[in-house]
């Protein structure tokens, strides 16, 4: 089990490169249940197990084609800015009100797809996770079954890191005024729309250069 302690391991360190996914389950805790949160934990650890997968297969080297790269660049792109754009038009929405902006017709399913659908429109994670592993293959000199190994414990610190914030931030969130969860709805907008839009000038970049 020693790959998959260093899989975990590294997998923890990743995590502390804080993106606009975390915020974004965190501000499913803060607005909605603990459920809704591990909700959204579940489908951002099976997507990093879906890339992990791919990654170890080796798909990743057909996402290193440009033009294969560049259509996937320019779709995921708009897909993190609309979602972006819809989290500050409801922050608009609900500026100077008492109650806190939950959708009370929203479901765990809908908590689920949302981040499932924020984190899938990340590809290019497979190229980054097949990098990592051809490192760590040729460091340890790792096989297959030792690099599968090391991949669900790289899964595993997503599952752990999140689902710990997620307990964290549910147990004190009736401390957290109303202003606070609004801020936190326009960062989440303004980091997905940002991130968004960079990654879309970055291919249109590309594809000039």
């Amino acid at each position: 089990m020693r790959e998959f302690r260093n899989g975990l391991l590294t997998g923890l360190t990743l995590q502390l490169a804080i993106g606009p996914v975390f915020f974004f389950i965190i501000n499913l805790s803060l607005q909605k249940t603990i459920l809704d949160g591990f909700a959204g934990v579940l489908g951002v650890t099976l997507v990093d197990y879906l890339y992990i997968s791919l990654a170890i297969l080796g798909i990743g080297k057909v996402l290193k084609k440009k033009k294969v790269k560049n259509i996937f660049g320019i779709v995921s792109s708009t897909v993190l800015i609309i979602f972006g754009f819809l989290i500050l038009k409801s922050v608009l929405e609900t500026v100077g009100m008492s109650k806190t902006l939950i959708d009370t017709t929203s479901t765990i399913k809908g908590s689920f797809l949302s981040v499932f659908l924020i984190t899938l429109s990340s590809p290019m994670t497979i190229v980054f996770f097949t990098s990592l592993f051809t490192a760590k293959a040729i460091e340890y000199d790792y096989k297959r079954k030792q690099l599968l190994l090391f991949g669900l414990g790289t899964g595993f610190a997503t599952f752990l890191f999140m689902g710990t914030s997620v307990i964290l931030f549910s147990t004190i969130k009736g401390t957290i005024p109303v202003l606070l969860i609004q801020t936190l709805n326009g960062i989440v907008g303004c980091l997905l729309v940002g991130y968004g839009g960079l990654r879309l000038w970055n291919v249109n970049k590309e594809e000039k250069s």
